[in-house]
């Protein structure tokens, strides 16, 4: 008889965005002369920087000739030209990231999950709460201890150390996907000094450090001296680059990095994560990675950089309105989420039936990224500039 991992049970019965995916098809089909403007699930909707589609299309080609096709990659890490472009790109930003210990992934969602593999289970794992679903998820499939560090109204959504508190692993994300807030250095040196205090591991998840425009805010958690022994990073070009649909990120796991077994000896996790990926992971096509290559040239950062600057106007708009109305929010500088309060004391939930119900509007309810969300409502500025020009001109209708 198969047994069950029991551990699924512990799962909350619906994923967020499948639940409000089910509400959206019943309005959508119960109203089809209403169309919606869909502003909740963070997709991009710009196209590829024409530089990457044609390092893709040329990848192409050599895949149809037989003296450039390529298969498997040797190393099982990324290709070497990737990796050492995305090494440069680090430097660009004053932080020292050796080629070597990047490996090349198909996104950040993935590795944030996958990366549990190689700790224990059983381990106390430290979440800021509201948080991204898979670091919550992916943690109770594998048995481990979930614990909350409250980010709320009072702290400006950037929770904080406490030295009460024990924790193995710690999930970190600035820009924060859904608040929209980001950890400055003093805030940053502090989580660094507990995790080394504690022989914690940080996973630090850097998905939208593309849109971080204030030179004051690190973009890598590698600026902080001595993450390089407690911390792993993260990334993903799927907001950077618009790869949503094509799958591309990298992690980055330090030489020095150890974790323990129960007996004390100190293990690199760079070898125990290549192991595993190793056996589970067969790579990001050839393809692929030659478009993501073509992202961290001097034309690929401008162009997709437009991208960057689209939505960030739209943030801009979105902010406006909110400053208008009076509502309080967090996000909207270097962070392409609006994260705000529900008007009239309505709970999330109810904002997201009143707003599609009123306005056309689906937002993402805040209760479904923890107990510190209810209450609060996520809005995404990844839409077309007219769709947001409307929904906030119908918001600012609704709500004056």
């Amino acid at each position: 008889m198969a047994k069950l991992n029991e551990n699924f049970l512990n799962l909350k019965k619906n994923y967020l965005f499948i639940e409000i995916g089910k509400r959206v098809k019943n309005y959508a089909e119960q109203n089809p002369d209403k169309p919606l403007i869909r502003m909740g699930i963070g997709d991009v909707t710009q196209p590829l920087a024409p530089i990457v589609v044609e390092a893709m299309k040329k990848a192409c080609d050599e895949m149809a000739v037989k003296e450039t096709f390529r298969g498997y990659e040797d190393s099982g890490a990324g290709y070497e030209f990737l990796r050492k472009a995305i090494s440069e790109y680090y430097k660009s930003f004053g932080v020292d990231v050796s080629a070597d210990i990047i490996r090349i992934s198909d996104g950040a969602k993935s590795d944030c999950g996958n990366i549990v593999d190689i700790f224990g289970h059983g381990n106390t794992v430290l979440i800021t709460d509201p948080a991204y679903p898979v670091y919550v998820d992916t943690n109770i499939m594998n048995g481990n201890k979930v614990i909350f560090a409250d980010s709320n109204e009072e702290n400006g959504f950037a929770a904080m150390p406490d030295e009460n508190v024990k924790a193995d692993l710690i999930y970190l994300c600035s820009p924060n996907n859904p608040t929209g807030s980001v950890y400055t250095k003093e805030q940053l040196e502090k989580w660094v000094a507990y995790a080394l205090k504690n022989k914690a591991i940080i996973i630090y998840d850097t998905a939208y450090e593309a849109f971080i425009s204030d030179p004051s805010i690190p973009r890598s958690i590698y600026a902080i001296d001595g993450a390089k022994k407690c911390a792993i990073e993260i990334a993903s070009l799927s907001k950077k680059a618009g790869f949503t649909g094509v799958r591309c990120g990298y992690t980055v796991v330090p030489e020095e990095l150890m974790v323990y077994a129960e007996d004390g000896s100190a293990h690199s996790v760079a070898q125990l994560w290549g192991r595993r990926q190793g056996s589970k992971f067969n790579g990001v096509s050839y393809p692929v990675q030659r478009g993501a290559e073509a992202v961290f040239t001097e034309e690929g950062l401008k162009q997709t950089n437009q991208a960057i600057e689209y939505y960030m106007e739209n943030a801009k708009i979105m902010r406006e309105t909110f400053d208008k109305l009076g509502i309080k929010y967090t996000g909207g500088h270097n962070s392409p989420y609006i994260w705000f309060k529900a008007p009239n004391n309505m709970d999330s939930w109810e904002l997201f039936d009143y707003l599609i119900e009123n306005i056309q509007v689906v937002g993402t309810p805040g209760a479904g990224f923890g107990k510190n969300g209810d209450g609060w409502f996520r809005l995404t500025a990844f839409g077309s500039k007219e769709n947001t020009i409307e929904a906030m001109k119908r918001l600012e209708k609704l709500f004056s």
